[in-house]
C-alpha cells in the first residue's frame, strides 16, 4: 500500500496542460447561439446565475425565490466579456465546439448581491481534489482506459463549473499507472495520502448487465463519504458521481447567510524573530479567506498583536488557524506562535 503514496509525486494539476487551473469565481460561462447582441442580452442572467453557483455552491436555488429578479440585473454590473469556441467530445467519440460567452462581472457588486439574497458562501480557499477512475468492463480492471477518455473530461468539465479544481494522475512515458487498478478498486483514499487539506476521489465503475454501477469513495478536508451511482451511459454515471461528490464538499465547507457579517478580531502571534518572520506571518493572516484587512496593534520581544477584519463569525478563522500551516497554537499557554 505505501507504493501508493509515491505516486503522488506524479499528480499535476489538469489533464491536458500539466498545469494548475485558477478558476474566477465572479466569470461565469453559458452557452449562446450567436455573438450578437439579443443573444448576449439573453445569455447574461445565465451567466450571473453560473455565479452564484460557484460561490454558493448550490446546484439549483429552488429555495432563493429571489434570485429570479436579482439575475435581471447581470448586465449593469458586467465589467467586460468575450467568446470563446470550447472543443468537446461526444460519447460515440465524435468532436464537436460549443460558443461560451465568457461575463465577468463586479466582484463588489456580486457580493452585495450574495449578502442581499442571503445565498451561503463556499469559502473559496479550495484545495483541489485529486481524482482517479477504475473501470471494470467484465473482461479486467483497468486506470484510465483510453476509450472512456471523454468521460472523465466532462468529470472535470462539471468540477470546472462548479468552482473546484480537479487534479489528475499523469501516467508514465509507457502510458501505464503506477499503482495497481486492483488496489484502487478497494476505494481506499486513505492510502494515496488525504488528509487534512484538499482530497482525494476514487471512483470504481463496474458493468453491471446493461447498467454502470459507480461506486464513490471520497476524502476532503478531513470528511469521508461513500455511495453508489447507477447509469446505462458511464459518461453520465460519472459526471453525476463528480456533482454529487462536490455537493457534498460545497456543503461541508460552506459558511451559512446568518454567519456572514464583520467582525473584528484581535490576534496575538509571538516567535516573530525578524522582519522575513513578520512578513511571512502578514502574507499567510491576508491569505485567508475570512480575513478582510489586517493591521498592526503593537509589537515587541518577538509577539505582534494583529487586528482583523473578518467577514464571518471568528469561528471559521479559528478553524483556519487550527490546520498548523504557518502558525500553531501551543495549547499549554493557549497562544499562537510562528512556525519555523
Amino acid at each position: 500500500m505505501r507504493t501508493i503514496f509515491s505516486v503522488l509525486l506524479l499528480l499535476l494539476p489538469a489533464i491536458a496542460s500539466g498545469q494548475a487551473v485558477t478558476i474566477d469565481l465572479y466569470t461565469g460561462q453559458v452557452p449562446v447561439a450567436s455573438q450578437d447582441n439579443a443573444e448576449r442580452r439573453r445569455a447574461l442572467p445565465q451567466a450571473l446565475e453560473h455565479v452564484f453557483q460557484k460561490l454558493s455552491g448550490l446546484r439549483v436555488f429552488e429555495d432563493y425565490p429571489l434570485i429570479e429578479p436579482a439575475l435581471r440585473n447581470a448586465s449593469s454590473i458586467l465589467l467586460s466579456f468575450h467568446y470563446r469556441n470550447e472543443e468537446t467530445v461526444l460519447a460515440d467519440g465524435s468532436e464537436g465546439n460549443v460558443l461560451r460567452l465568457v461575463a465577468n462581472f463586479s466582484e463588489a457588486k456580486v457580493d452585495e448581491m450574495v449578502q442581499s439574497l442571503q445565498l451561503p458562501l463556499w469559502k473559496p480557499d479550495r484545495p483541489p481534489l485529486d481524482t482517479w477512475v477504475v473501470v471494470d468492463d467484465g473482461v479486467d480492471r483497468r486506470t484510465f482506459p483510453l476509450e472512456f477518455s471523454y468521460a472523465w473530461r466532462s468529470m472535470g468539465a462539471a468540477a470546472a463549473r462548479r468552482g473546484l479544481n480537479v487534479r489528475w494522475p499523469v501516467p508514465d512515458e509507457e502510458g501505464q499507472y503506477q499503482i495497481d487498478a486492483q488496489l484502487l478498486w478497494g476505494g481506499y483514499t486513505e492510502d494515496l495520502g488525504a488528509g487534512q487539506r484538499g482530497g482525494v476521489m476514487i471512483a470504481a465503475a463496474r458493468r453491471e448487465g446493461l447498467e454502470w454501477s459507480v461506486r464513490n469513495n471520497v476524502s476532503y478536508n478531513g470528511e469521508d463519504w461513500t455511495w453508489r451511482v447507477q447509469d446505462i451511459d458511464l459518461q453520465s454515471a460519472l459526471t453525476q458521481s463528480m456533482q454529487q461528490a462536490i455537493d457534498r464538499i460545497a456543503a461541508a465547507n460552506t459558511i451559512a447567510a446568518s454567519e456572514l457579517g464583520l467582525w473584528g478580531y484581535q490576534l496575538t502571534i509571538g516567535g516573530l524573530g525578524n522582519a522575513h518572520d513578520y512578513q511571512r506571518c502578514l502574507a499567510y493572516l491576508q491569505s485567508l479567506s475570512v480575513v478582510n484587512h489586517v493591521s498592526v496593534i503593537s509589537a515587541g520581544q518577538g509577539n505582534v498583536v494583529f487586528k482583523l477584519e473578518l467577514s464571518a463569525v471568528p469561528q471559521y478563522l479559528e478553524e483556519a488557524l487550527g490546520t498548523g500551516r504557518i502558525i500553531e497554537l501551543n495549547e499549554d499557554n493557549g497562544k499562537y506562535f510562528l512556525l519555523p
